[in-house]
């Protein structure tokens, strides 16, 4: 391969196989590879119609060691059990994802860009409602498959401060719909503000409860966290998606003497923010440098502007260290592919 491995971008990228499995009469069938892209569907997928569809998003890295290496893969398994109820696709047992995403790891090795290029394996788990129903009805077929392509950072800036915008003209999810699920209809209702937040200048959009339009809610695709006071905040709200880095950073923020605190955040607390910042799998934590609430006149910035925050280093330093095998795992959260 002739890959420019330092100049990847966050985008899709042909690997050599793919895998499927189907669902079909109660029971999951046997894993497919396959080598092409595309998938043939009935035009009457639920899918297709009615949004049945969840994915997950994971990486594998390779270490100095050369050894690959998959970061707290069976919590990609469990929250997409936990979609799948939610939503009533087929549950994709543990065994059989872990499984599944090791395989598909191993048969595109060749793939996992080298240690120190600050790149690593993207993998996409999907599963989705194949059979057709033109009643709003669950499907009775569904197809997982796993994909995977070599990635750079999701933010061409890097680990570095960027600027958000408070969105109070849209909702992401409401009260008792689906934010808590990882399911397309989220990401779907969020393109429009993103779209406007970008042509304004900003990074991405932070979003606002949909109930009473008091508290900080996701933070584009990812979850929000702020540090004051030697302590880890981050939000809670049913509306907000379980992210497995944001569990790993309180996990490591308690581990390295913060106290962590789960809770509802009043927007008027970011004012009091020495820190704050995005965390997701894609880009481990985005620093954030400023959240503009262009609608009541008010800018919250954070840090000096130009550096990532002290803590928010500290913590990024140590999971990325982590997940590239550079530092001991004392949690036991990586799964090495011999």
């Amino acid at each position: 391969m002739n890959l420019d491995w330092n100049k990847l971008g966050f985008g899709y990228m042909k690997t050599d196989y793919n895998l499927r499995v189907h669902y079909k009469n109660g029971k999951w069938g046997e894993t497919e590879i396959h080598t092409d892209d595309f998938i043939p569907i009935h035009m009457m997928a639920t899918c297709l119609h009615y949004g049945q569809e969840s994915f997950e998003g994971l990486k594998a890295y390779r270490g100095k060691d050369n050894r690959i290496r998959l970061f707290r893969h069976a919590e990609n398994a469990r929250r997409m059990i936990s979609s799948a109820r939610g939503i009533l696709l087929a549950e994709v047992p543990e065994s059989l994802f872990v499984e599944t995403i090791e395989k598909v790891v191993r048969m595109n090795e060749k793939y996992v860009p080298p240690y120190g290029t600050g790149a690593s394996l993207y993998i996409r788990p999907l599963l989705i409602g194949t059979g057709p129903q033109v009643g709003v009805r669950s499907s009775d077929e569904f197809t997982f498959l796993v994909f995977v392509m070599p990635v750079g950072p999701y933010f061409k800036e890097g680990f570095k401060p960027v600027d958000m915008m408070l969105c109070r003209g849209y909702d992401r999810a409401a009260p008792l719909g689906t934010g808590h699920l990882k399911v397309g209809g989220n990401y779907a209702a969020s393109m429009a503000s993103v779209a406007l937040a970008r042509q304004k200048g900003y990074a991405t959009a932070v979003y606002l409860d949909a109930r009473e339009k008091k508290y900080i809610d996701e933070c584009g695709p990812a979850n929000f966290f702020g540090i004051k006071n030697n302590t880890y905040i981050t939000p809670d709200s049913r509306s907000i998606l379980p992210s497995i880095t944001n569990k790993s950073l309180m996990d490591l923020a308690r581990d390295m003497g913060l106290k962590v605190e789960k809770r509802p955040v009043p927007v008027e607390e970011l004012a009091e923010l020495e820190e704050a910042g995005a965390c997701g799998t894609a880009a481990v934590i985005t620093p954030i440098r400023k959240i503009v609430d262009e609608e009541m006149g008010k800018t919250y910035s954070f840090g000096d502007g130009i550096h990532p925050g002290t803590i928010s280093a500290r913590l990024y330093e140590t999971l990325t260290g982590i997940q590239y095998g550079d530092l001991d795992d004392k949690f036991g959260w990586v799964t090495v592919l011999d």
